[in-house]
């Protein structure tokens, strides 16, 4: 049977009065803009990955270029400050912008490979336990209850301590371990859509499961993953300035906010702005993840719920 002529979740549905593409644009614009959050979030995400994106052309200088001479320079808005380096430099004479540029890079990397990762192995695992229930669920639940009881940040230590540190170990480590809240949400969803009437009429027309699983359910559960995706972004990305605050993440000379941090707390009573500039920076990029995530999470309920 020719799976790919089989109807859509849409096909399957009562129809409704469709809006004119036009329409139906303006009023998904409207409720975009009128998600604050959402908006001040999304342009937010965007300046800082823009500028690290274009890092390479905005850094002013080379991000691991050292001159202990020029070790220390304060901020443009200090007295003693210099318009060559607008943020100063760290203890090796290193140009503070350049560095910051560099490591939003470092960290954005990290936040979005970590949630493909995790988002793989938990929505695999979700949908499994959800869609077939009975030992399947039984067993794939005992596993995401053992995940639940190890705690993130110790096993991070651990393994860390034990493999060592380095940008793609932080990343394979942390994508193994902050896999649970999809395989939760989506195992939760995927309960309540099995027995939909659009599963059963695809179901009825002979799709195969894996059809059903991937053309079928995950499209429904997209609004979904997307949100747990952007909080487990977040959420790797502090969890990689610990381990390179305290030695076990990112190793130097890469830019790494949490890096730049632990470089400047023997400092941080005379020049605060060598961990002031790099701690506000990495709170506003969580910030902004977190508005963007709880802005989809609005705009993707139903009317009238938030």
């Amino acid at each position: 049977m020719n799976t790919s002529a089989l109807p859509s979740p849409a096909m399957t549905k009562p129809a409704t009065l469709a809006l004119p593409p036009t329409a139906a644009w303006r009023r998904l614009l409207r409720r975009v803009l009128g998600q604050h959050g959402l908006t001040i979030g999304a342009v937010m995400l965007a300046v800082i990955a823009l500028a690290a994106l274009f890092a390479p052309w905005l850094a002013p200088h080379d991000p691991y270029a050292q001159d202990v001479t020029r070790r220390l320079i304060p901020p443009i808005w200090h007295d003693k400050g210099t318009w060559d380096h607008l943020l100063g430099t760290d203890k090796l004479g290193r140009d503070y912008l350049s560095r910051l540029l560099f490591g939003a890079r470092v960290s954005l990397i990290i936040g979005l490979v970590t949630a493909v990762i995790a988002g793989v192995i938990g929505t695999t695992l979700g949908v499994l336990a959800g869609y077939y229930g009975g030992r399947v669920d039984a067993v794939i639940s005992y596993i995401i209850t053992t995940r639940l009881a190890m705690p993130v940040v110790l096993v991070a230590l651990a393994m860390a301590s034990l493999v060592g540190g380095s940008l793609q170990v932080v990343i394979l480590l942390l994508g193994l371990l902050l896999w649970d809240r999809f395989a939760i949400v989506t195992r939760s969803a995927t309960q309540q859509l099995r027995d939909a009437e659009f599963i059963a009429a695809a179901k009825a027309l002979g799709a195969s499961t894996p059809y059903i699983l991937l053309r079928e359910l995950l499209p429904n559960l997209m609004s979904a993953l997307t949100v747990v995706a952007t909080l487990e972004m977040a959420h790797a990305i502090l969890l990689e300035s610990t381990l390179s605050f305290l030695g076990l993440g990112v190793q130097p000379p890469t830019p790494s906010w949490g890096l730049m941090v632990a470089e400047g707390k023997a400092y941080m009573f005379f020049q605060p702005w060598v961990i002031l500039i790099p701690g506000v920076v990495l709170a506003l990029l969580v910030l902004a993840i977190n508005l963007v995530g709880d802005g989809i999470r609005d705009l993707t309920a139903p009317d009238g719920r938030n």
